[in-house]
């Protein structure tokens, strides 16, 4: 069998190219990517998150909670008016009342000279004042009364003390006792002040405070059928009147 011309010995067939290879390329081909690579992990994004990520995070939550806080303390301003107020009325401070003992009397009351239960019944003392001296009087005589007494009230001896006169007297009826202590009001001038006298709770009668000159007055209150009178300095003849049992 003849042969072409130039042909050489027989031998194995050429091995196809590579897809991709370039002809003429020689050694073995580029490196491989991780997605060339059968089974292979991509662990381009599977790093820890930095540092700057963290700080980032926790700028975020802060300015949630900062949110939050604020919608919160606008709610309360907007239902509770008082809350964002730093006028608000404060809590009233309790109150304290201290009450003074009754001042206490230096000296011993004269023996009294009435007998009757409605003399009897008029005080040895008033307030720190003493009875001084006691006598039955006709004074309030002409004016029906059925009996009558004056007494002196002191809380020392000598010119500087404290003194206080009492008249007090008791009419048969009420509407009597009355006229009487309206009569006495009348002739002690215009009063500057007056008002009922209640006895538990119910009015017994009135009273009336007059002018009596060099700064004195005189307390005139009528208690049912018994009227009295005092006089002494302006600023201890009403609170005799206000102590005074009858």
């Amino acid at each position: 069998m003849s042969q072409s011309p130039g042909s050489g010995t027989p031998g194995r067939a050429a091995t196809p190219a590579r897809p991709g290879a370039t002809a003429g390329a020689s050694g073995p081909s580029g490196p491989r990517r991780p997605a060339d690579a059968t089974g292979a992990r991509d662990r381009r994004h599977s790093r820890p998150p930095s540092a700057a990520v963290y700080r980032r995070r926790r700028l975020v939550v802060l300015v949630g909670l900062l949110v939050v806080v604020g919608l919160v303390l606008a709610l309360l301003a907007w239902v509770w008016p008082g809350f964002a107020r730093s006028d608000a009325p404060a809590e009233p401070e309790p109150t304290v009342t201290v009450t003074a003992d009754p001042p206490t009397p230096t000296l011993e009351p004269v023996a009294r000279t009435g007998t009757t239960a409605f003399a009897q019944a008029l005080p040895d003392t008033v307030l720190d004042l003493v009875l001084r001296s006691d006598s039955a009087t006709d004074a309030w005589t002409a004016a029906r009364a059925l009996e009558a007494y004056q007494l002196e009230y002191a809380d020392g001896e000598g010119d500087d003390a404290t003194r206080v006169t009492v008249v007090a007297g008791q009419w048969p009826t009420s509407a009597e006792a009355e006229a009487a202590a309206d009569d006495l009001v009348a002739a002690a001038g215009t009063p500057t002040e007056e008002g009922d006298v209640e006895v538990a709770g119910e009015v017994a009668g009135r009273y009336a405070v007059t002018d009596a000159g060099d700064g004195r007055a005189t307390v005139t209150w009528r208690n049912d059928t018994a009227v009295l009178q005092a006089t002494g300095p302006a600023d201890v003849v009403t609170d005799v009147y206000a102590a005074f049992p009858l």
